[in-house]
């Protein structure tokens, strides 16, 4: 059972988590569910990922459902967050983890590509935020994810740098909106964290003249100040204070959880 203690900020709310089945998302459905709220996970493909996380949480004593949504397009994310409002009765927080990656030199980037990237990274977010906006109360707490790229040169990545960098400008404007209601919104931008897409990508962050000097994961800890990635828990603590009332006079802004990035 979820202890006591663990309950305090989000007890008797609801919580949706798009790209909540793995990675970041996933560790903050855990945070969320072990704070007390009941958890909507959105998934795009892997239900195996996402069944697996609905069932440990109840096993922790939470209420979750998984609820397949591409954010991508923007009518299976209203119907997730239609059915994360039918399910629980109502909405009070949205974490907007969803994400795709991209790596590639300006002569190779196509429109294919720009497309991919904006459609999930900017307007993913754009149209989550849309559709969730009309059933948050006055205290409802939106949370979106940035990157650190946005703000730090990274050797061909800047399409998918732009698409987080967006986001950023997209939560600054929309907090003077939103407050008009009493919703605040916010971002997360993460460095370097320790998942499966940071897995598959981690190559790929060193830039091509360091390549092969050593392990990635290790050279990429010696451009932070605590030596090492972040864990997905250390992130999903952020976005736990963002949603709660601790942070109940921030807004507009993004918060960024790199370890002392340099």
């Amino acid at each position: 059972m979820i202890s006591t203690t663990q309950q305090g900020r989000f007890v008797g709310k609801a919580a949706v988590v798009t790209g909540g089945s793995r990675g970041i998302g996933a560790a903050v459905a855990r945070r969320l569910a072990a704070e007390g709220a009941a958890v909507a996970i959105g998934y795009r493909g892997n239900q195996e990922a996402a069944d697996a996380l609905v069932a440990e949480l109840a096993a922790m004593g939470g209420q979750a459902i998984a609820v397949q949504a591409d954010v991508a397009d923007p009518g299976q994310t209203a119907a997730l967050i239609e059915r994360t409002v039918v399910e629980f009765g109502h909405l009070d927080v949205v974490a907007s983890c969803a994400g795709v990656e991209h790596f590639g030199a300006l002569e190779t980037i196509t429109p294919a590509d720009f497309d991919r990237v904006f459609t999930v990274n900017t307007r993913g977010q754009l149209f989550t935020v849309q559709h969730a906006v009309p059933h948050l109360p006055a205290g409802g707490r939106i949370v979106l994810t940035s990157s650190v790229s946005a703000s730090k040169a990274v050797f061909h990545h800047a399409l998918y740098a732009a698409s987080k960098a967006a986001v950023e400008s997209m939560v600054l404007n929309l907090s003077a909106e939103l407050g008009t209601r009493g919703i605040a919104i916010n971002a997360i931008a993460p460095g370097g964290t320790n998942t499966d897409m940071a897995a598959e990508n981690a190559q790929r962050y060193v830039h091509p003249d360091l390549a092969g000097t050593q392990e990635p994961a290790r050279l990429l800890g010696t451009r932070y100040a605590l030596r090492r990635l972040a864990e997905p828990e250390e992130v999903a603590a952020g976005y736990a204070f963002l949603a709660s009332e601790d942070a109940a006079y921030m807004t507009g802004r993004t918060l960024r959880l790199d370890g002392g990035a340099f």
